[in-house]
């Protein structure tokens, strides 16, 4: 095993959006921000050694909002590099434009960064503030405007469609304002409402209202149209990209090859190939218990059977415009995909798997399930 990407959770916000039900909490005082800051890389250099992991292909920081951190990230992004072989490919750190400053953005680029994930979401303030989505057009603009200037062919962007208050006449005009950046990655998003959430307690108390099902489709499919017609290219569920400039740390998950996850909340999966096994790790909820133990002794492991990986293959695999690697899949499994689920690709031969993956997965599944032997 020698190669591997990492990902790192920063869980820490400024403030909460309604709908958002990841793992996040205020933040902290300095030192606690530098005491977790040490964690994070001794969680990281202890994974690097126990699983013997000679290459970082892709490093991929997200939360939370890493970009409250500010200038403290330089510890951690100094810890990285100062790695013996460290120089990723690909090297992403999320950011909020309210707290992705001028000293931030060149703290990032100083450190290796090569590649900024915006949060937008929409411009459309009645949308931002029916669910608690802080910032305004105002800051998005000025933030996109200094993020093209130190990430100029590297810069992507997330937008949410399904907000209150949204038509296809305001995504089509978020879009066209992210257009005028040059922006090389897209993220579309459609909200999703989550139990336990803000915005769900809202929804049922009647203080806000959400577009039905047939609209929020509608708006979405408006925005990926738009997307097209502009050059991008629809590679991945809810992700577009332009010029080739894919996501190559998604496209790792989405591959199923190996990856770290360093930090509260985040996951990893190890495999190895010869003889197949994998194996799961998922760290608790909790930044003060991470800071206090930042191991594997504090995380849920499991192992994936041959047949829950060859699922969760398909399922992650089909997300890609590509498929599964077959050549992965071949080496894994020791057949072809086609002899896993002929009659599931020969009914969906001219159909989108992308546009209607769950439909598409639920009768993969289910012919899988008769198979023997596998």
């Amino acid at each position: 095993m020698n190669s591997c990407s990492l990902y790192i959770h920063i869980p820490f916000c400024a403030s909460f959006c309604d709908y958002c039900d990841f793992y996040s909490c205020a933040l902290p005082c300095d030192d606690q921000i530098e005491a977790f800051a040490r964690a994070l890389v001794n969680d990281i250099n202890f994974q690097l050694d126990f699983f013997d992991i000679k290459k970082i292909k892709t490093v991929y920081i997200g939360g939370g909002t890493p970009s409250v951190l500010g200038k403290r990230i330089k510890f951690l992004l100094d810890a990285l590099n100062k790695k013996n072989g460290f120089a990723p490919e690909e090297f992403t750190v999320e950011a909020n434009p309210e707290s992705a400053d001028e000293e931030f953005l060149s703290v990032c680029r100083e450190g290796g960064v090569n590649r900024l994930s915006l949060g937008v979401q929409t411009f459309h303030e009645p949308s931002r503030t029916a669910v608690n989505r802080k910032g305004n057009a105002s800051v998005l603009k000025r933030c996109l405007s200094l993020a093209s200037s130190f990430f100029p062919a590297s810069l992507s962007a997330d937008l949410m469609t399904g907000l209150p208050y949204q038509n296809e006449k305001i995504v089509k005009d978020d879009l066209k304002r992210l257009f005028d950046f040059n922006l090389s990655h897209i993220s579309l998003y459609s909200l999703t409402l989550e139990k336990g959430t803000p915005l769900e307690k809202k929804l049922k108390l009647k203080e806000v209202l959400l577009p039905d099902n047939d609209s929020s489709d509608s708006v979405w499919l408006t925005a990926r149209d738009t997307l097209i017609e502009e050059g991008f290219l629809h590679y991945e569920i809810s992700n577009f990209a332009k010029n080739k400039n894919l996501c190559l740390h998604n496209i790792r998950y989405w591959r199923m090859e190996q990856w770290l996850g360093a930090g509260p909340g985040a996951s990893g999966t190890i495999i190895y190939d010869e003889p197949l096994n994998a194996k799961r790790f998922t760290y608790i909820q909790d930044a003060d218990l991470y800071v206090k133990n930042p191991f594997l002794n504090n995380a849920k492991c499991e192992k994936l059977d041959k047949k829950t990986f060859l699922r969760d293959t398909l399922l992650m695999g089909f997300r890609y415009f590509e498929g599964p690697s077959k050549e992965l899949f071949k080496k894994r499994f020791g057949l072809e995909i086609e002899e896993c689920i002929p009659k599931t690709l020969f009914n969906w031969k001219e159909r989108d798997k992308m546009l209607f993956l769950n439909k598409f997965l639920s009768e993969a599944f289910m012919e899988l399930d008769k198979k023997e032997g596998i």
